[in-house]
Parts: C-alpha cells; sequence; structure tokens
C-alpha cells in the first residue's frame, strides 16, 4: 500500500460505514488515496445488555483508538456523540465537519406523533437521556430498552418479542414507536420514516450529536494537514462549547446530560440539561457568550447546573441510589 494511502478506521455498523465512506469521499476529491479499515467495538460486542450498565466510556471508541496509538490506522471517524471527554493523551479530534440535523425523532409504527400516543404506549429507546426527558413530558409511557444498530432497531419497532438483558423479555405487542437521532435517518436515506422531529424544548440532544469526530495522532502533521479542510469551524465552535459542558460535570456518554450550542453572529448560546432518570427532576440553564469564549461557556452552564443540585443527581446515578429529594 502507497505511503499516500490513509487508512480510515470504522466501526462496521451501516451508519458508521455511512460516514467513513463519506471522508473517503471528501478526501479522494482532493487527490487522495484512502481505505477503510472496520474495527469491531466494544459496544459493538455487547448487544443484549443496555449501555449504561455495562460503562458508558469509550464503548464504541476504545478499540478504534487504541488501533491508532498502534499506526493501524491513520484516522478515525466517529459519532461526536459517542466520543468520550478524555482522549488518550497521543489523540485530538482533528477536524469536526458540518453538523447534520441534531434533532431527535419519533418513528412510530401507526405514524402518530408522540402527544397523540395512548397511554402505556411501549417507546423503545437505548438512551437515558431520552428516557428522562420523555417521562418529563409523558410520564405514562412504558420505556422499553432497545439496543442494536439504527436498520435492527427500525426492525424491532415490528417485532413483538426480543431481548432485553439476560431475561429475553417477551413484551407481546410490537413497540408503538421508537426514538433515534435524526442525523443518521438523513444520513441513510432513510428520513421519510421520520413521523415527528422533537423540538429542543421537549428533547435537548446529546452533546455533538448530529456532528461527525475525526481523530488521528497529535503529531501526524501528514494526516492533520490532510484533513483540515474537513473542519468546518462553526460547528467546531458549538461543540466546544457544548463537551466543556461534559467535561466539567464529569459525564460519560450514557448518562441524563444533554447540551445543544447554536451560534448567530459573533455569540454562542448553549443549553444545557441534566435529569433523574424517573424524569421528576429536570435541571436546565441557558446561557451566551462571544464565540471565543465557547469553552468557558461551557464551563460556566456545567457551574450553574451543578449549583441547581445537578451534582446530586449523578452522584446518585453513579452509585445507583436514589437522589436526594428537594433539588430546586
Amino acid at each position: 500500500m502507497s505511503k499516500k494511502n490513509l487508512k480510515i478506521g470504522s466501526r462496521g455498523s451501516q451508519l458508521a460505514l455511512w460516514q467513513a465512506h463519506w471522508v473517503k469521499a471528501r478526501l479522494e476529491e482532493k487527490g487522495l488515496q484512502a481505505d477503510i479499515v472496520k474495527i469491531k467495538t466494544t459496544g459493538d460486542k455487547i448487544l443484549d445488555v443496555p449501555l449504561a450498565k455495562i460503562g458508558g466510556k469509550g464503548l464504541f471508541v476504545k478499540e478504534i483508538e487504541e488501533a491508532l496509538i498502534r499506526e493501524e490506522i491513520d484516522l478515525a471517524v466517529h459519532s461526536m456523540k459517542d466520543v468520550p471527554s478524555h482522549l488518550p493523551e497521543p489523540l485530538h479530534l482533528a477536524a469536526i465537519p458540518r453538523r447534520e440535523d441534531p434533532r431527535d425523532a419519533v418513528i412510530s409504527r401507526q405514524g402518530v406523533r408522540l402527544a397523540d400516543l395512548p397511554s402505556g404506549a411501549k417507546i423503545g429507546t437505548s438512551s437515558l437521556r431520552r428516557q428522562a426527558q420523555l417521562w418529563a413530558l409523558r410520564p405514562d409511557l412504558q420505556i422499553i430498552p432497545l439496543r442494536g444498530n439504527l436498520d435492527s432497531r427500525l426492525r424491532k419497532l415490528n417485532e413483538g418479542a426480543f431481548k432485553v438483558g439476560s431475561e429475553a423479555k417477551d413484551y407481546g405487542v410490537p413497540l408503538d414507536a421508537i426514538l433515534l437521532a435524526a442525523a443518521g435517518l438523513h444520513r441513510l436515506g432513510w428520513g421519510e420514516q421520520i413521523t415527528e422531529y422533537l423540538p429542543v424544548e421537549i428533547s435537548l440532544p446529546a452533546i455533538g450529536q448530529g456532528a461527525l469526530a475525526i481523530e488521528c495522532r497529535r503529531d501526524d502533521s501528514r494526516v492533520n494537514d490532510a484533513i483540515s479542510f474537513l473542519n468546518d469551524p462553526e460547528t467546531a465552535c458549538t461543540v466546544s462549547a457544548e463537551r466543556a459542558m461534559l467535561i466539567r460535570l464529569e459525564g460519560g456518554c450514557q448518562v441524563p446530560i444533554a447540551g445543544h450550542a447554536t451560534k448567530s453572529s459573533d455569540q454562542v448560546t448553549l443549553d444545557g440539561l441534566v435529569a433523574s432518570l424517573d424524569g421528576k427532576t429536570i435541571l436546565r440553564e441557558r446561557r451566551t457568550a462571544k464565540r471565543s469564549e465557547a469553552a468557558a461557556l461551557g464551563i460556566e452552564v456545567a457551574e450553574a447546573l451543578l449549583a441547581k443540585g445537578a451534582d446530586q443527581i449523578l452522584k446518585a446515578l453513579y452509585e445507583g441510589t436514589p437522589p436526594a429529594s428537594g433539588i430546586s
């Protein structure tokens, strides 16, 4: 293989490969040659346990990062929301392409919007963040843990029985709806299946949702220079604010933390959220700062959430105990 060929590390899911091929195509437009190397991650291997129970940090990136460090690949393409708050020292996020639609989307079996689903309807999602915000809005709904790639989750929407955890529980009837990231559905050309887009006021997205992360070795100037054109400054700025909030909250990928930043002129506005799993406590904070202070804004929003009691919610979650009452 020519030294000019760049090796792109990717998970083997349909969506991950779409993302890797998109990066490959952009590189080839610049006259660069690239090959895709599929790598199976821990999150891909364990499909019958909710993500929160097997540790939320690096489940979909650890093995790929190890391949980067061993120089078996030159760059990695991730979904930003899967990237842990802290990266291994030799690595960094070299480019963040323009973000897709960051919203959550509802796909219902009968084409019924979320507000119109009957009491007791079964909703599939693997996200504690989505679960908490959904229960805050509709505590009457049943949340069914749903793992798997996009195509398998769509298939399970119409299945009556499937395994959840080690119990192989039979729910008897199909799910009524599932919640997914709109970005993945758009990328795979499945946007027409979306019943409803949830506004961020109802379901605040995950940190970095809709954005891609291109990771490589800090000291590899050849690769850093080659992929620099893929970086979108506006997306990089807003994601910087979101990830700074996540780092200050010491949160992983599978905790009920949400954050979404938007840029207007020379300012960045960040909405942040921490919720209890049952949705009974929802803490939100919204602040604005200059674009040059995006990271500081993320820390500021995190501090405000902590002052409201977010630390109690997160501590209880990590320790597996109910949160203290009286959180304002």
